[in-house]
């Protein structure tokens, strides 16, 4: 137990597998939480004078089921083994942890999901920018970034790593940036120093830059990388040369998905029960790779067209040789999940099969290789011929390993014949002995008398003859009796003695020989860790870009015309996921539409629930994903001006764990949309303001479509879903503003939904119908239709229905004060809105001559706005320097005094 504290005292935050003979065991509190988890039995024992402590334990060589189940629950787990042969010390036998094994850091198939990465990330923050890198030790995949906390934020929730690594200091308001979904494994701050980091990565890679990576500027992203490594080492893995490279995510090299996008969209994972993510009707890809590169692909669509159309070229090769396709498919299965099989290797953790399936997989290859020609004169000839069979590391694999080697070395029969002469002596001595045997077994109970007798081993006599009570009298006199038995007696012979010594020998030399030319074996495809890893990522894309194709054909998706230009139109469009989901014998009700930022800037849709609004902006957004991810696209033809960024503001989700309820989440993503546009955003919003009452809610939907109309700088192209039919009017003030609306249609009181977008807005909501048609109690129904005819009846009064005459002052005074209360209600609601997101320093809302309500959020009848704007209009903001900044802003801020 000495030993066992003072391993334990190293590794505090892991829980401890201390190997005891035959047996894992843990103790104390470990010992409770493994039982818990495992579902083992929990017991206790005597630990020194009147005190007792838990114990847990299991097998040895049940590792490899209970060690998946400790880290899927979030622990890290110290394997503590004995380090020497009991067999060969007197005293206590040495032990040592020899691996630390936890969720960011697993390479075993038991622990991973087959489809998904598995990363370790690292996050460093300095005043407002941040580094991250994530590390996959299981595919040596390692990537890094940096940027403000949005952008980071968008990137922990795409990549979604096992693990997070942050150093202390920084730990204090991590939950206000990042919530309390990521509970960080926090560090020493020494390991997050940019000098230590930088030769972590100087060494590890054997280079005197980190140029050639793209790192060189990048210190927070740098820094993030090396405290991946130094925790990759602190593991136990310090042979890891399958982490050959890292790269350096750009933001400008691909769109843009904020993480209410990602989460909106569910293009991986679902928001709910029952849901069903873009991914998988995406995905059918062959391979383990594959799957893992296609989600990559889908939450880093590209945005330059080169590249987008260099895929769509290869998709659509594909898509015309379908019966090479089909071939390419099946050679791809077998290959199977090469990229983390060549990991295990490299960390010299593969077993005898996972080398023999290296051999065959590389044979596969050179098949792969030779159908290269059917697609003559394409790009994917190209991608075709990075491929190699490394046909010298394929032939020594396959003949040094024999054809059905087991699992674990330590079985034996790994090596084939004809590799090692005295290998194959041993082997003749060690089987044709065990031969031998048996017949000393029949010549003795022949020249003996004793037919029942029988040869036998154990550990502790080695071979022996075993003769019942009844045949003792028959034993020879120069056999040596060893032990009594109830039933029997056992006997041991010079002759048996002799050959037990040859056959044992052998078999241990066996052993020793075997392992030597394994451990060469192993070391010998070191030098070809890189060249199978470029195989690995060529099968991969061949395989998405052929899961593409074949989805393409299967599900009537064509290919997209990608441009430079701004307009997105989009004929007989579909959604993805909807159209798969329907029962059998619907079809999909296909959609056009079209985003001028010139023309049509923003579509007002309107529109009952159930009618398909969400449904169509959801489809629209998955129809830019899936073109600019290179893939065909469910709809008769469409024509994408590359898209940069797409927001999404739809649902409703309380965060009660934070404080916020379903409008603070609606505002805090309806202002990160608006604080972060650009001139080729795609906006999806979906009832904005239905979180608070209808005359706040009215007032913000203007105002947030107002600001995009008349935004200074960028015209993004808009789908704005509402329920607020007042937003219809916004048609005759911005030339930009189309109304449209998802049909219905109203029969003997029932509704039928036509799901098909047509122009003009619509002033009618049906809700009522809805909850009919939900199972809503009729009684209830029967309410809701008398309380909703005394509102329409309200709102309808005039000052006619209440005998003013029309003109008289006291109608006009009358219609003056019903426009005051409304305005009032407007402005205060959207000037609460805008302070608090932060978007504008101040927005007025003015009533034009004609005595309609209108909200305009660029007058400036204030004095002070209007000496604000024309200092800020001679100011040139690429020459300003930082303290002619804090100068002209302590300015403004002393007016505000006056």
């Amino acid at each position: 137990m000495g030993q066992y504290n003072k391993i334990k005292a190293t590794y505090p935050d892991a829980l401890l597998l201390f190997r005891v003979g035959d047996f894992y065991e843990t103790f104390g509190e470990d010992a409770k939480r493994a039982a818990s988890i495992l579902g083992i039995v929990l017991t206790r024992r005597a630990n020194g004078t009147a005190t007792y402590i838990e114990l847990a334990g299991f097998p040895y060589h049940s590792l490899d089921t209970y060690l998946p189940k400790l880290v899927r629950a979030g622990l890290r787990v110290a394997i503590c083994d004995q380090l020497e042969d009991a067999k060969n010390v007197k005293t206590i036998v040495k032990r040592g942890v020899t691996e630390l094994v936890s969720p960011g850091v697993a390479y075993s198939s038991n622990i991973l999901v087959q489809k998904s990465s598995n990363y370790l990330a690292a996050v460093y923050i300095e005043h407002q920018h941040t580094g991250i890198a994530f590390l996959d030790i299981s595919t040596g995949e390692f990537i890094a970034a940096e940027g403000n906390s949005a952008y980071i934020d968008k990137l922990l929730q795409s990549f979604r790593p096992a693990e997070v690594l942050l150093r202390k200091a920084d730990n204090t308001g991590w939950t206000e940036i990042y919530g309390a979904r990521i509970i960080p494994f926090l560090q020493d701050d020494w390991i997050f120093g940019h000098e230590y980091a930088r030769e972590t990565l100087l060494k590890h890679f054997e280079v005197n830059s980190l140029m050639g990576f793209g790192l060189e500027e990048k210190k927070l992203a740098s820094i993030a990388a090396g405290a991946c490594l130094h925790y990759i080492h602190e593991a136990r893995h310090t042979r890891i040369p399958h982490i050959s490279s890292i790269s350096r995510i750009d933001e400008d090299q691909y769109v843009w998905l904020d993480r209410f996008t990602v989460r909106n969209l569910e293009l991986i994972h679902p928001n709910s029960e029952g849901a069903v993510p873009l991914i998988d009707v995406l995905d059918q890809t062959v391979s383990p790779m594959g799957a893992r590169l296609l989600r990559k692909w889908l939450i880093l669509p590209l945005k330059e067209a080169a590249a987008i159309n260099e895929r769509l070229d290869r998709v659509q090769s594909f898509y015309d040789h379908r019966e090479s396709a089909g071939t390419l498919s099946d050679l791809i299965h077998s290959v199977g999940d090469l990229e983390r099989l060549i990991s295990r290797i490299a960390l010299q953790k593969a077993g005898p099969r996972d080398l023999l399936h290296a051999g065959f997989a590389l044979m596969t290859i050179g098949k792969i290789l030779t159908l290269h020609q059917e697609f003559s004169g394409s790009s994917m000839q190209v991608l075709f011929l990075r491929l190699d069979p490394l046909v010298e590391l394929q032939e020594k694999l396959l003949t040094t390993l024999s054809k059905e080697p087991p699992v674990l070395l330590s079985k034996g029969g790994v090596i084939a014949e004809g590799i090692d002469e005295e290998l194959d002596e041993l082997r003749k001595i060690a089987f044709s002995g065990k031969d031998y045997l048996f017949e000393i077994q029949k010549r003795e109970a022949l020249n003996t008398g004793i037919s029942t007798l029988k040869i036998n081993f154990n550990n502790v006599f080695g071979y022996y003859f075993e003769v019942t009570h009844a045949n003792t009298p028959k034993v020879p006199a120069e056999w040596i009796r060893k032990q009594t038995l109830v039933n029997a007696e056992r006997y041991i012979s010079p002759e048996l003695k002799i050959y037990e010594d040859k056959i044992l020998g052998a078999e241990d030399k066996i052993s020793v020989i075997e392992s030597r030319i394994y451990v060469e074996l192993l070391k010998y495809m070191l030098d070809y860790i890189r060249p199978i890893q470029l195989n690995a990522q060529v099968l991969a894309e061949i395989d998405v870009l052929l899961n593409y194709a074949s989805i393409s054909l299967a599900n009537n998706y064509n290919r997209p015309s990608i441009n430079s230009g701004r307009v997105l139109k989009i004929m007989a469009g579909r959604h993805a996921v909807i159209e798969k989901q329907l029962a059998l014998g619907d079809k999909y009700v296909p959609n056009d539409l079209l985003l001028d930022p010139d023309n049509q800037q923003i579509m007002m849709i309107t529109g009952p629930n159930m009618a398909g609004k969400s449904a169509l902006l959801r489809q629209v957004a998955l129809i830019v994903i899936m073109a600019q991810a290179g893939c065909f696209v469910p709809a008769d033809t469409a024509e994408i001006g590359l898209v940069d960024k797409v927001f999404t503001r739809v649902g409703a989700s309380d965060n009660l764990s934070a404080g916020q309820s379903t409008f603070m989440v609606e505002m805090n993503e309806t202002a990160s949309i608006l604080n972060n546009l650009s001139d080729r955003s795609l906006v999806l919003l979906d009832e904005i303001g239905r979180g608070t009452s209808t005359y706040d809610g009215i007032s913000i939907a203007w105002s947030v479509a107002e600001y995009l109309h008349e935004h200074t700088r960028y015209r993004a192209k808009t789908l704005f879903a509402t329920h607020y039919h007042e937003l219809n009017d916004m048609e005759k003030q911005f030339d930009r503003i189309h109304n449209f609306n998802v049909s219905v249609k109203e029969n003997n009181k029932k509704i039928i939904f036509l799901r098909k977008l047509v122009a003009g807005g619509i002033a009618h909501s049906f809700g009522i119908h809805v909850a009919k048609m939900a199972g809503m109690p009729a009684l209830v129904l029967s309410r809701a239709a008398e309380v909703l005819r005394e509102l329409e009846l309200q709102r309808a009064t005039s000052p006619s229905e209440k005998n003013l005459p029309s003109g008289s002052p006291q109608a006009d005074e009358t219609l003056k004060d019903q426009a005051d209360e409304t305005l009032k209600d407007q402005a205060g609601a959207v000037t609460g809105f805008f302070k608090n997101s932060g978007l504008l320093p101040q927005v007025s809302l003015a009533r034009p001559a004609t005595g309609a309500v209108q909200l305009s959020m660029f007058s400036l009848d204030d004095p002070l706005l209007i000496k604000i704007r024309d200092s800020l209009k001679g100011l040139d903001v690429n020459t300003l320097t930082p303290i002619e900044a804090l100068i002209k802003l302590h300015e403004m801020q002393e007016w505000f005094k006056l």
